[in-house]
């Protein structure tokens, strides 16, 4: 891959990417756990457990309020990667997808083994975190992804037929690397999505909400980001039902007022491509995070990834103090999260500080190691 240009931050510019990193991170977790304990019900169901207007606040589940599933320990990995790419570019291998690959892999561990390994050199912190060591429904294909090192690309992809957004659920954080171009954070999307999934509709639906993801927290609207997630989507040999899904979400609005039965017109979010166009559509009519992410999850589909994609989208537009407080005080991994987000954002801004021709923290290289 083409190694992006540095950017320059200002102090105030450092802040605000912070802010957005959070609130990207944090929103997705929280969208996580707001769907978790509804996302086997159908609608019918939510309204008869919850009342008329649907699951409104936190629900068990897994044995506790605020518990996030796969969808959020996987982004927290993808993230690890990401800052393992860049660390290793000093060392001259720059090659972000087997970074995120790696991450991933340290991921599929934490989903066969009691608990870490402190044999492994090269866990870093994160792989570290014991409460991220149990199984929180994770999709088929991400397992049977992931069961060997062998690394799937777009023109050998891992599970060819697999079009859930079990792909598109971890990879927010490409979106995050505001510093490259949308073409650049399209393709890593689309590259790390097929070690996975290998259907162009579940990989290219994740390049477009990376795409979506990286102009918000650019600070461009939620339509232009679309629109620019439609136009990298064109030249893709099998574009064709994604575009008509986002297209779908953008009609939607000038429709009415925003009901589960809009979202049910939208298509099944089960698919990569219509869990995408739910969360689009959810992120445009919402009034605040809060009706945003209850609008998300409260339908008959797989609440928790509708969740976790329009709370991301709605963090990384309004940034991290826009989220509800009595959430967050519940959300399970919290100060994890938090400590991951600003890792990567000191990583992204300051990266040279911390390791580089003038300068090394040995700290930092323990937490991400470069092996």
């Amino acid at each position: 891959m083409t190694t992006p240009a540095a950017a320059v931050w200002g102090r105030a510019e450092q802040q605000d990417f912070r802010a957005r990193v959070r609130g990207c991170l944090l929103g997705g977790a929280v969208g996580d756990a707001l769907g978790a304990g509804i996302a086997a019900l159908s609608l019918d169901e939510i309204r008869a457990a919850h009342g008329p207007d649907g699951a409104a606040d936190l629900v068990p589940a897994y044995g506790r309020r605020g518990a996030v599933t796969a969808a959020t320990q996987l982004t927290l990995f993808t993230v690890d990667g990401l800052i393992r790419a860049q660390v290793r570019r000093d060392t001259g291998a720059w090659h972000p997808p087997t970074d995120v690959h790696r991450a991933h892999l340290r991921w599929a561990a934490t989903q066969r083994d009691w608990g870490p390994d402190e044999r492994r050199k090269d866990n870093g912190w994160l792989a570290r975190e014991e409460w991220l060591y149990t199984r929180r429904d994770p999709s088929r294909s991400c397992l049977t992804g992931l069961a060997d090192e062998v690394l799937g690309t777009v023109d050998k992809p891992k599970n060819p037929t697999a079009r859930d957004a079990g792909a598109v659920v971890r990879s927010a954080p490409f979106g995050l690397l505001v510093g490259w171009e949308p073409q650049l954070v399209f393709q890593l999307a689309v590259e790390c999505a097929a070690q996975t999934h290998g259907h162009p509709t579940a990989y290219l639906s994740a390049g477009a909400f990376a795409v979506i993801v990286h102009g918000l927290a650019r600070g461009e609207t939620v339509d232009g980001s679309v629109q620019r997630a439609l136009s990298l989507l064109t030249p893709r040999p099998g574009h064709q039902p994604v575009s008509d899904a986002l297209k779908q979400a953008l009609g939607a609005v000038r429709q009415g007022i925003p009901s589960p039965t809009r979202i049910d017109a939208l298509g099944d979010p089960e698919n990569a491509e219509d869990a995408l166009a739910v969360a689009v559509y959810c992120t445009l009519v919402s009034e605040d995070v809060r009706h945003g992410l209850r609008l998300a999850v409260n339908h008959d589909g797989p609440s928790h990834t509708t969740g976790t994609l329009c709370g991301a989208l709605l963090g990384a537009l309004h940034g991290e103090t826009a989220l509800p407080p009595a959430w967050l005080a519940e959300l399970e991994g919290r100060s994890t999260i938090l400590e991951l987000a600003d890792d990567f954002a000191m990583e992204m801004t300051q990266g040279p500080a911390l390791h580089g021709p003038a300068a090394s923290a040995p700290g930092w290289l323990q937490r991400y190691p470069r092996g």
